[in-house]
């Protein structure tokens, strides 16, 4: 097999100063993870109180991917990661100061809009200073940087909340603002083909700005197919912990080493795994991609102990590979090359949407029809989004 990461080292160094910032970032990576547990176990909130603080975090990531987009665009996409960084991480520290319920909701709502544009910011950066050949390397740099933080950050979370639950907002809150501080010490330079890509690029953007997204059917009913499926993979961020740790009474750091199963078999696999079937006709691999997800989730409602659960991780984590780098592929080749910005718009912020609801949703039905109803519907979920995925139409797009 070809070597996929060959070229890295030829990357630029604002690409590794990047892949540094990520890395210290995504390390201290811990509140997300266990806000549900730390929000009905610490402060006495119900499964469907904490998934509601989970939603009002996903509408504050709603709204901001496109607003941070457009600031990147005015004041440089830099400046947005340091802000977002340093105003993240001081917001951290002061959530567990807050034990009223409304002002909890806010200071959630306030600390996603910082956190959320650090991503979008962190895209526009890459893309400015590697040239297009290159693109791809890089953005596989960026997300080893990501799974190889989340493979540290929930595990040595899940050690912390042992000690006391306001450590995890000390260490998540201290890296974020130390990884804001590299960055700012870091001088990013930007790469001489950026201006004349940016020019180019506004260029050829003004007659696809005629075209509507929203008449485009196969991008309707591609996304129509992947919301529900994105629904049941945001279940780890709510009912899927407190069905382990409430229900099954296994701890909150064995829930922090089982979801490191995902991160460890993405660092090492995804890529080996998406070139092996990179030839598959799109309908293919994303109905695949999509019934493991359903089956992974689904089979929670027959396993009970810690070998169980670990072997349906490992199926939903192989439906992740082969479904997120397919999604990603397959929207990039329905999209004009004018309006590939705007498809990935709307392709990311229905994973926004689907955080905004799938954590309330999934807690709300666990409390109230139990574990059992939650996960084969998961299971019926993914075996419909799968059926609609075989009927994406994969025909490419004239660009010009």
């Amino acid at each position: 097999m070809i070597n996929p990461w060959r070229g890295l080292g030829s990357l630029p160094k604002a690409v590794w100063i990047l892949f540094t910032v990520t890395l210290i970032n995504r390390m201290g990576t811990m509140v997300l993870p266990f806000l549900v547990l730390y929000l009905t176990q610490r402060l006495n909130y119900s499964a469907a109180q904490a998934g509601l603080v989970l939603t009002i975090y996903g509408i504050g990531a709603i709204f901001t991917s496109p607003l941070s987009g457009r600031l990147c665009d005015r004041i440089g996409a830099a400046k947005v990661m340091q802000g977002s960084l340093l105003i993240s991480g001081l917001l951290l520290l002061l959530l567990p100061l807050t034990p009223n319920h409304y002002l909890i909701a806010a200071g959630v709502f306030v600390w996603a809009i910082f956190n959320e544009a650090f991503r979008p910011a962190s895209f526009s950066i890459i893309g400015e200073a590697v040239a297009a050949e290159q693109r791809k390397s890089a953005f596989a740099l960026n997300r080893l940087a990501v799974n190889l933080g989340m493979s540290i950050g929930p595990v040595l979370g899940g050690l912390l909340t042992q000690i006391s639950y306001t450590a995890i907002f000390i260490v998540d809150g201290a890296t974020s603002i130390f990884a804001g501080i590299v960055l700012t010490l870091s001088a990013l330079p930007v790469a001489p083909h950026a201006v004349q890509e940016v020019a180019a690029g506004q260029a050829q953007d003004a007659p696809a700005r005629a075209t509507n997204l929203l008449t485009d059917f196969r991008l309707l009913f591609f996304l129509a197919a992947l919301l529900p499926i994105t629904m049941v993979m945001f279940q780890p961020q709510a009912a899927m912990p407190l069905f382990l740790v409430r229900d099954l009474k296994m701890s909150e750091a064995r829930y922090g080493a089982l979801m490191a199963i995902n991160t460890v078999m993405i660092i090492f696999l995804e890529v080996p795994l998406t070139l092996t079937i990179e030839r598959w006709p799109h309908r293919r691999a994303l109905a695949l991609g999509t019934l493991l997800c359903g089956v992974g989730f689904g089979a929670l409602a027959i396993v009970n102990g810690v070998w169980g659960v670990g072997a349906t991780i490992a199926v939903w984590t192989f439906g992740e590979m082969i479904l997120f780098p397919g999604s990603s592929a397959y929207i990039a080749e329905i999209a004009p090359a004018a309006k590939r910005g705007a498809y990935m718009g709307m392709y990311l912020m229905t994973f926004s949407l689907s955080f905004a609801i799938a954590p309330w949703l999934g807690s709300a039905a666990l409390d109230r029809y139990g574990a059992g109803t939650l996960w084969a519907a998961t299971f019926f979920i993914g075996c419909g989004a799968a059926a609609m995925m075989l009927m994406v139409k994969s025909k490419p797009v004239p660009s010009e």
